[in-house]
């Protein structure tokens, strides 16, 4: 067992120089003849790891993101010859797979476009191209589903098993692609874009980020998913694809022929939450299970008193059972309307508003109503939400009122936290 152990090292040191030698800038040709002799031994999960490791030594992801293509190129070979998992359909990686697929589909469509715009033949019928291309650009953006997934779902997982440096990296190439293929959208829609613009969008970028999106398909089907499937287990793979379906699929739905051999596991460790209570101020306090996790009193006092809305509810029997209490209120509340019935907690001359609200939420005719006033200093902007339970059936009302003055006043972006 030392033996291999210590051969494993060997093999993970060799590698790490070669990755180290590739960011110094040494001949890739004599890099790949020093990776061959290790071929044999050298998976997707070990280079995963050693991505993780250098991370861990202090190695910046970003630098290992602009370098990943040279360390896929070197490793291409080995990749290559790598035997591919035969997952069943409906199994998270089969889908991921078969989006990737049709994603392809979509890139080559655009690619044949692209070349005739370049062309720009006399007889060249641009409204028509720019049409076809609006129309698979568009297909291309569901990318983000795909992206979604993987972010949100595939990577907590392995972040579970200390696996947070590649999903990092990936994570940044996608926002990296994310953002070119946000660039393309509005060129697409100009009427007025002349074929000048147009070839300098195409070769700036709208053919690198076919070339991302094919090299991040490469990595994905040679890299990511073997290693992931070499690390989480069924109870794993089976929450993966249970929570999907919230975020959706890109251009293809999964098939149904896997059915785990294991329940749904969290993405945290249980340990986490194996006890039903946590220090707080005031001592140890009960968590409350939710669906989405677990909280205490304090916490969801706190979380409601801090949100910039002021939020009041009442029950099936149109009785006040709770209002937020944040620093600056909108409406004054008092604790005396808690057990008031409604119609009592609002004058005359809008009484029957209210009554009309909860009246149709309760016989289903509505689900929701809103409003915005012009109140002091303030435009605020109330609406009314009907709650209903799995079965459909009325649990009560929740008015949530802010003040949207500030929000109708921001333009442009801001992207950056700055100080103040």
């Amino acid at each position: 067992m030392s033996e291999l152990i210590d051969n494993q090292r060997q093999r993970r040191e060799t590698l790490k120089q070669i990755i180290l030698d590739i960011h110094q800038n040494k001949n890739p040709q004599e890099l790949k003849e020093r990776f061959r002799e290790l071929l044999s031994d050298v998976g997707a999960t070990e280079i995963a790891a050693l991505e993780q490791e250098l991370i861990q030594e202090g190695l910046p992801a970003e630098e290992i993101k602009s370098l990943c293509d040279i360390h896929v190129s070197v490793f291409q070979d080995s990749l290559d010859k790598q035997p591919k998992s035969q997952e069943l359909g409906g199994h998270p990686v089969h889908t991921f797979r078969k989006e990737n697929q049709a994603i392809t589909q979509v890139v080559q469509g655009i690619r044949p476009i692209l070349e005739e715009i370049l062309q720009n033949n006399t007889d060249l019928n641009l409204a028509a191209k720019l049409k076809d291309w609006q129309s698979l650009h568009n297909q291309l953006l569901e990318i983000e589903k795909h992206f979604s997934r993987k972010e949100n779902i595939l990577f907590a997982y392995l972040e579970k098993h200390g696996v947070s440096g590649p999903p990092k990296v990936m994570w940044a190439i996608q926002d990296d692609i994310r953002a070119q293929l946000k660039q393309i959208s509005p060129g697409l829609s100009n009427p007025q874009v002349d074929i000048n613009s147009l070839t300098k969008l195409i070769q700036a970028t709208a053919l690198p980020v076919l070339q991302a999106i094919e090299d991040l398909i490469y990595k994905e089907e040679n890299i990511m998913f073997p290693m992931s499937m070499d690390t989480l287990t069924e109870g794993e793979w089976a929450a993966v694809a249970e929570q999907s379906s919230e975020i959706g699929y890109t251009l293809v739905e999964p098939d149904h022929a896997w059915i785990p051999s294991a329940p749904p596991e969290p993405p945290v460790d249980p340990g986490a939450f194996s006890t039903n209570q946590h220090a707080g101020k005031n001592g140890f306090q009960a968590l409350l299970p939710f669906e989405t996790g677990a909280l205490t009193l304090e916490q969801i006092s706190l979380i409601f008193n801090h949100l910039p809305v002021d939020i009041t509810f009442v029950d099936d029997r149109d009785l006040v059972r709770y209002f937020s209490y944040g620093r600056e209120r909108i409406f004054q509340r008092s604790k005396a309307i808690i057990g008031r019935n409604v119609k009592d907690c609002h004058p005359p001359d809008s009484v029957h508003i209210v009554t009309k609200i909860v009246g149709d939420f309760k016989s289903g005719k509505r689900d929701s109503a809103e409003f915005w006033i012009h109140m002091n200093e303030q435009y605020v902007y109330i609406q009314y939400f009907a709650l209903r339970d799995a079965d459909g059936t009325y649990r009560g009302t929740i008015e949530v009122t802010q003040d949207v003055q500030k929000i109708q006043a921001l333009q442009g972006e801001k992207r950056i936290y700055s100080e103040g």
